[in-house]
This record gives structure tokens, C-alpha cells and sequence, in this order.
């Protein structure tokens, strides 16, 4: 267990039991995000899972200029919000600049710092002086070791509750590896750790407009992250996969998730034990 859960309510994440964090990768239209998050939503309940739910309202990091970003901030959050009141679900938003704080603040439980920002000093303290709980994508190109510099960061903001989510690292140009060593080490600091397993089977592009990745991977990616120890579990997952706008290689079927994070929880069980 960590030393210093983060706590939403009766959702505890650092404690005895597994979270699982997920949703789709973009928000790509109200009625697809409603029966996503609540076809996770039933599935979690029925394997007594404690569940949050993500989605992103813009991405601004797509490889392509012309690829689909999402609906925007201000649309997003209405149809997050949506679904926050409408299903009873807690939410993770990530934020892309400090002008987007404040307003996501107000509607999610945590705030998420995407990787590739996760070293924007002004950021994470704009993020922490919120009050809210932050998650931080450990970037890609960070050693296990150097997150040390992201708690400092935060907790020079006011933040209480933090964690640290493991979503690979760079091998050469065209993949990305786990370095399931990394998950005690970085659990060392005393925070929850987080494994994304799907963001980590990327292939990130080389000479193509889009992300590619090993979707076959993912299962194997989840129970080793599980058994090296993280607190929580994060997946995109939609629908159709194969239709995603965003991701679409990598994020997990909605109707494969279940037996998935049944393996997934008797591994954590079977750990923390």
C-alpha cells in the first residue's frame, strides 16, 4: 500500500484493492461517451472494482495537424459533467495549459498532466493549487528515478493527494517499452502508482500521420504491471476500437474488458497478499 493515498470519497487509490481508470480516448460525441462510461460502469460493479472514469475533450499532442482533436473545452466539460451527474461516476480530465485549470477543476475529482508535460513547472503548481488530487504521466522520456522532481514540484504548489502513472518508455524511434522495475522504484517515493497499459503498446509514428501499436500486447502489459505492483489500472477503452478517431490501435474493446479486469484483480489480490 502507499505511504499517501489519494482519496475521492470512498475511492481510495493506494490502498488494498485495485481502481481501474478508464474510458475512451476522446470524446467524440455525448450518446457514445454515456453508453461507454456506463457499460464500464456495470462491468466494474459486477466485479467490485472502483471506477473512474476519462475522457479527453481536446488532445492536443495528435501527430497529424489535421487528425481529430475532440469537441473542445467548453463542450467537453458539459458532456463530462453529463456523465458525472447522470451516472454518479468520478472523473479524471487531463489539462493541456493553465488557462484550462481552473474550469476543469470544477467539474473533476482529478486533474491529469499529460506526459509530454510533465516537467511544465508552472503547470503541475497551477494544477496542485487547486486543491484537487493530480495524476502525472510520467513522460516517456523519464527515468523511474527522476518523478522524485515531479512530487517536489507539486507539493511546492499545496498538493496533498498525487500519483504517478507509468504509460512506457521510448526504445529507438518506433516503440515503446515497460520498465516494470520502474513501478517499486517509483513507488518508493511514497505515492500510488498508476499503470497505463494501453498508452504503453504504442508504436509512436515514424513517417505516418497517426500512432501505431500492438493491441494484442495489452493483456500482458496488464498482468505484468498488476503484478509488479500498481495501485490502479488505467485503459482507454471503446466500443469500436477499429472506428476510434483517436488511438485507434491501442485502445482496448469495451466488450473484452471484463474477463480482462477479472485476471487483472485476482493478480492484485494475489500480489497483495
Amino acid at each position: 500500500m502507499a505511504k499517501n493515498k489519494v482519496k475521492i470519497d470512498d475511492i481510495i487509490i493506494g490502498d488494498d484493492y485495485l481502481v481501474f481508470i478508464g474510458g475512451p480516448c476522446v470524446i467524440e460525441n455525448e450518446k457514445m461517451i454515456l453508453q461507454t462510461a456506463d457499460g464500464i460502469k456495470q462491468i466494474c460493479k459486477r466485479l467490485n472494482i472502483p471506477f473512474i472514469f476519462k475522457s479527453s475533450y481536446d488532445k492536443a499532442n495528435r501527430t497529424s495537424i489535421k487528425s481529430y482533436r475532440g469537441p473542445g473545452l467548453k463542450r467537453g466539460l458539459e458532456i463530462l459533467k453529463k456523465v458525472k451527474r447522470e451516472l454518479k461516476i468520478k472523473l479524471l480530465i487531463d489539462v493541456h495549459c493553465r488557462t484550462e485549470v481552473k474550469p476543469v477543476s470544477e467539474i473533476t475529482d482529478i486533474i491529469q498532466i499529460p506526459a509530454f508535460l510533465c516537467r511544465q513547472t508552472d503547470l503541475l503548481i497551477t494544477a496542485a493549487k487547486t486543491g484537487k488530487p493530480v495524476n502525472v504521466k510520467k513522460g516517456q522520456f523519464l527515468s523511474p528515478e527522476s518523478v522524485f522532481n515531479i512530487f517536489e514540484k507539486l507539493k511546492a504548489g499545496g498538493c496533498k493527494q498525487m500519483m504517478i502513472t507509468e504509460r512506457g518508455t521510448t526504445f529507438g524511434y518506433g516503440r515503446l517499452v515497460v520498465d516494470m522495475a520502474g513501478i517499486p522504484i517509483m513507488k518508493k517515493f511514497g505515492y500510488p502508482v498508476v499503470f497505463d497499459a494501453t498508452h504503453s503498446a504504442q508504436m509512436p509514428s515514424v513517417g505516418t500521420k497517426h500512432t501505431l501499436g500492438q493491441r494484442e500486447v495489452i493483456p500482458s502489459l496488464v498482468y505484468a504491471g498488476i503484478a509488479a505492483g500498481a495501485d490502479a489500472l488505467y485503459m482507454e477503452v471503446h466500443p469500436k476500437p477499429s472506428k476510434a478517431k483517436s488511438d485507434k490501435e491501442t485502445q482496448w474493446y469495451l466488450d473484452k474488458l471484463e474477463p480482462l479486469l477479472e485476471k487483472a484483480k485476482k493478480i492484485f489480490e494475489t500480489v497483495r497478499r
